[in-house]
């Protein structure tokens, strides 16, 4: 009986080893609707928009994209694959904020930085550099023309 009380305490004593263990990080890197770099939820179903996560509006089914470990530390407690780096030192945007047409770091490191290898202006789009506003190296056509110039050169009102 003295060898089935050792076996039994060897059992126990590695499943609390095991139990006690850190688990391995769960891997949240996902496609968003929006093409965009995502976070997986818990369900491993859900990715919500990088820019959603520590929003203060939980969109994960149990909050997971808001919790303190995830958000306390903001960006060094995100996973890398949401965070983009600006040119400009402590500065930061959400991963799905990198070319996206807009000027989110400041100083279009976003939008036209090597880092962000962001593709040419799309069909909907205008390029012309530099450009005034919120915008880097493209503007929404639909500004074309408007009366307010958005290109340096006025090309938006002249040629586009």
């Amino acid at each position: 009986s003295v060898m089935v009380l050792l076996v039994l305490v060897a059992a126990l004593a590695s499943w609390l080893a095991l139990a006690l263990l850190p688990r391995a990080p769960v891997n949240r890197l996902c496609t968003a609707p929006n093409n965009k770099t995502g976070f997986l939820c818990d369900d491993r179903v859900t990715c919500v928009p990088a820019s959603w996560v520590c929003d203060s509006i939980g969109n994960c089914r149990n909050g997971e994209d808001e919790q303190e470990q995830l958000c306390g530390d903001l960006p060094h407690s995100l996973p890398g694959h949401l965070v983009f780096y600006c040119r400009s030192p402590r500065s930061w945007v959400y991963a799905d904020q990198r070319c996206n047409g807009m000027n989110d770091c400041g100083d279009c490191s976003d939008e036209t930085g090597s880092l962000a290898v962001c593709p040419p202006c799309g069909q909907d789009w205008w390029s012309c550099s530099p450009v005034h506003y919120e915008f880097c190296s493209c503007i929404p056509r639909r500004l074309c023309r408007d009366g307010i110039q958005h290109c340096l050169s006025w090309s938006d009102e002249f040629r586009c």
